[in-house]
């Protein structure tokens, strides 16, 4: 009976794979001679799609971006930009946190990675269709990546211990209830970043009245 042909390698296994491999164990934990022994292959195969072990983190990261929802910046769409740059940003917050150890990587920028620039470009041109100058486009496209992944790097919550002895009330007064943060950290975080998000987007709101006032500009589809 014939033995059963391995599947073939392709750069979609190698990205499985070291993706499997940044979820469980962090970025440092992937290396060709790994991969390839995840993928019971020999490690100069992997050469023949990635050059070296940055190009394969590249495309895990890259598969990151592209589980992030776009389709709110679509013409079609009746969002307007602020309620699209909300639900855009809650979405790329959702990948992130379910990938945290590949944010590092996320955080550098898009370079050459082809999800990662579909997202700038979606996010660009539906800033710019709303009335946006391209300048002010490019500033709301840099700090919404700022604060997104600023917001997936670390746990707010997670940065206090569950020791109540720690928080001598002698020493941090207001630091009482600092002991059950932990526990309540998807409570904590998800609330610091709904409320971060919306105080950023009514500050654009008002930015936008001013820049806008006093000349016609094409609309959002909902008015927005």
């Amino acid at each position: 009976m014939a033995r059963p042909r391995k599947p073939l390698l392709s750069r979609d296994r190698i990205v499985e794979a070291a993706s499997a491999l940044v979820d469980a164990e962090g970025l440092d934990a992937v290396s060709t001679r790994r991969l390839a022994a995840e993928l019971g292959v020999s490690g100069p195969s992997l050469y023949n799609h990635f050059r070296n072990k940055d190009e394969i983190l590249d495309a895990v990261a890259d598969a990151v971006s592209a589980q992030v929802d776009l389709s709110m910046f679509e013409e079609s769409d009746p969002r307007g930009w602020a309620a699209a740059l909300h639900d855009w940003a809650v979405s790329y917050r959702a990948a992130l946190a379910a990938h945290p150890h590949v944010v590092p990587v996320l955080a550098q920028g898009p370079g050459r990675r082809p999800a990662g620039l579909k997202v700038a470009d979606a996010v660009f041109g539906a800033m710019v269709r709303a009335g946006w100058p391209p300048a002010q486009a490019t500033y709301i496209g840099a700090l919404m990546r700022y604060f997104i992944t600023g917001s997936a790097l670390g746990s707010f919550a997670r940065g206090f211990v569950d020791d109540e002895t720690a928080y001598d009330p002698a020493d941090y007064p207001h630091l009482g209830q600092a002991h059950l943060l932990a526990d309540r950290r998807q409570q904590v975080d998800e609330g610091a970043f709904e409320t971060g998000l919306r105080a950023l987007l009514d500050g654009l709101a008002l930015q936008y009245e001013q820049t806008t006032a006093g000349r016609t500009v094409r609309p959002a589809p909902n008015g927005a």
